[in-house]
């Protein structure tokens, strides 16, 4: 909601004048450094050495790392649910359900073999957040991956909520090799680009780097402290 801001341009100025200087009115200019480090990491990679990158990484973060062509999708999609203990299963109502010929898995065959299946419908509202605390799996799309870190990135929408990738026991990420970049760097960029050139981006971008862990104590990892226990990713050659 847009209000009314009161006394703005009194209270800048005396803030200015504590500083010792005149208000400042123009835009901020962005800096252009003269290093530019950031840049250098894995700069010359080809996107095949970037798979592998981001495999190793996925190690480190305990989560399993599949690489596949379209055709093996469900099957590998499949074996994991099977080694995660079955349903039910939540997912995304995401476009590339129909472009990867996914949606009928998952609405027929699935329930088919007994494993209880949900497509977020933003018309439940409340009550798919209900659903994905129930479900076993989860199931999303990467919108980015950084092969360094190891994380997929997550554009949420009115049809692919947070909960998904966040309430069930476990999850799956499916991530179009398409979408893998160096690292945070090259994402940063592209969603900066999308805001400069008028696009209307996700109120919410999540960075999620393997099953849900923790640290803080001892710099000991624990894992499954808030989130999935176990992620795997299946990184699709597109």
């Amino acid at each position: 909601m847009k209000g009314t801001i009161h006394n703005r341009d009194a209270f800048l100025a005396n803030v200015a004048e504590k500083l010792g200087r005149q208000r400042r009115t123009e835009r901020v200019r962005r800096p252009d450094y003269t290093f530019k480090p950031q840049w250098e990491v894995f700069k010359h990679h080809t996107l095949d050495e970037l798979v592998q990158v981001l495999i190793k990484q996925c190690r480190q973060i305990e989560t399993d790392a599949y690489y596949v062509s379209k055709e093996y999708l469900v099957k590998t999609i499949e074996q994991i649910i099977q080694n995660y203990g079955g349903g039910p299963v939540i997912t995304w109502e995401d476009p590339r359900l129909d472009q990867w010929n996914l949606r009928q898995w998952i609405v027929q065959d699935l329930p088919n073999e007994n494993i209880e299946t949900h497509i977020w419908d933003p018309h439940l509202g409340e009550e798919n957040i209900q659903i994905a605390e129930k479900a076993n799996v989860g199931i999303t799309f990467s919108d980015l991956t950084l092969a360094e870190s190891g994380t997929v990135v997550l554009f949420s929408s009115e049809g692919k909520g947070r909960s998904v990738s966040l309430l069930p026991a476990t999850y799956i990420a499916i991530i179009p090799k398409s979408t893998i970049v160096p690292r945070i760097t090259q994402a940063a960029k592209i969603i900066h680009e999308r805001i400069e050139n008028g696009e209307t981006i996700a109120s919410c971008i999540n960075f999620i780097s393997g099953p849900s862990n923790s640290a803080d104590i001892e710099m000991n990892l624990v894992v499954g402290v808030h989130g999935p226990i176990k992620a795997s990713y299946i990184i699709v050659d597109d």
